[in-house]
Formats: C-alpha cells, structure tokens, sequence
C-alpha cells in the first residue's frame, strides 16, 4: 500500500498528540469528527478523554453506528485509556464493578473494562512496563486510567503492571491488565501518546495498520 490514512477521532482528548505521533511514524493522520471523514481511513485511534462523553458525542455528532459499523467491518483501531474503554465490549465503574450505563462501547473488542480502575486523578502515576513486540520496557502514563477485567478467546494480553516502587499500594495496581490487541484492535490503559519522543506504541499499531 502507499502511505496509510490513519484518523483520530476528535471529539474530545489528546488528539493533537496522536496525530503528531501517527504522522512522526510516517503515515497521514487526520482529525475525525464527522461520519463522512470515516471514508477513506486505513486505521483510528481513539483518544483519551472522558468516556461518557464521549458516548454522548458520538451521538450528537452521529458518529456511533458508522464508527461502529467500520470496526465490526475490520478497520484497524487503536484506543488509549478512554479510547480503550469505548472499544470493548462491557464496562463496569471502579468500586464495586456495577456496570457503566451512561458509557456505551463499541463492541471492537471481547473484553470487559472497569472505569477509573486505578482510582481518583491524585491516584495517577507513572511506571515502565514490558510490553509485548516493542524492546525494552514503555514508560507508561496512567491517568484515572481503566484496567481490563476480563478477556475472551482471541484476546492478547501485551502488558499487565509490575510490581515496583512505582505502583500505588491503593490502586492495586500491580498485576492488572493494561494493554491488549484482538486481531486489528490494540488498546492500552495508558497514553503514550504523552511520552515525548517514544512513539514505539503507535508505530507498533501502524503496522498492524500496513498489515491490513
């Protein structure tokens, strides 16, 4: 293929950063905030960002059945943190894991995710983490960030938390699953799109992006 069209759905979060990482990875990003931008697209990452907003965005923009219908179709996707959480198939809030009903994910990925896993936005933290197919650990930035629960057949786990002097002893953290990728989908709970000069995560899902 020639140079792949990546977009970023920009309805709320980090998206300048994503589209500045994307494109230091030699691809064309651009911002998606309209269904018709959909067309044309190899890949869409899915920023961070507030997820029930988000859900009411994609609506008010009508947004949510033709984002949906691309991803049930095979358009390579990549979701961080709040993009993560919209990309699974069921969401609970942190606590005691009641389900999330103002959040209404996508269905992209067989896994279920708890909201706000690692506590309050104090409970934020930093930490560097093995990260499968990328050398040598990611420094990963979490913040309110989700944990995955639960994963079903096809699911691959890429990273979970170590257990260092990093991790908050509150959030339980250590352990907790963190990043995975089911076929073209890659979603992780942290955002690497905030680590200055490291973009090993979106170049790993721009491969997968070329792989399509």
């Amino acid at each position: 293929m020639g140079t792949p069209v990546v977009g970023v759905l920009a309805l709320q979060g980090g998206v300048a950063e994503h589209v500045a990482a994307l494109e230091r990875c030699g691809v064309t990003a651009r911002p998606v905030r309209r269904a018709e931008e959909l067309d044309g697209l190899h890949g869409i990452v899915l920023p961070g960002g507030e997820s029930t907003t988000m859900t009411r965005l994609l609506d008010i923009f009508d947004l949510y059945e033709p984002l949906r219908e691309r991803l049930a179709d095979g358009l390579p996707a990549y979701g961080s943190c709040a993009g993560m959480i919209m990309l699974s198939a069921a969401v609970c809030d942190g606590g005691d894991g009641a389900a999330a009903p103002a959040v209404r994910p996508l269905g992209a990925l067989d896994v279920t995710v708890r909201r706000n896993a690692f506590g309050r936005q104090v409970d934020s933290f930093e930490t560097d983490l093995d990260f499968a197919g990328v050398d040598d650990p990611v420094h990963a930035v979490f913040i309110r960030a989700p944990w995955v629960d639960k994963i079903g057949d096809g699911v691959s786990v890429l990273a979970t938390v170590p257990d260092g002097p990093d991790v908050s002893e509150r959030s339980e953290a250590a352990g907790r699953i963190v990043a995975v990728q089911q076929g073209a989908v890659l979603a992780t709970a942290f955002h690497p799109e905030l680590v200055e000069g490291d973009e090993r995560v979106h170049r790993y899902f721009v491969q997968i992006v070329r792989a399509r």
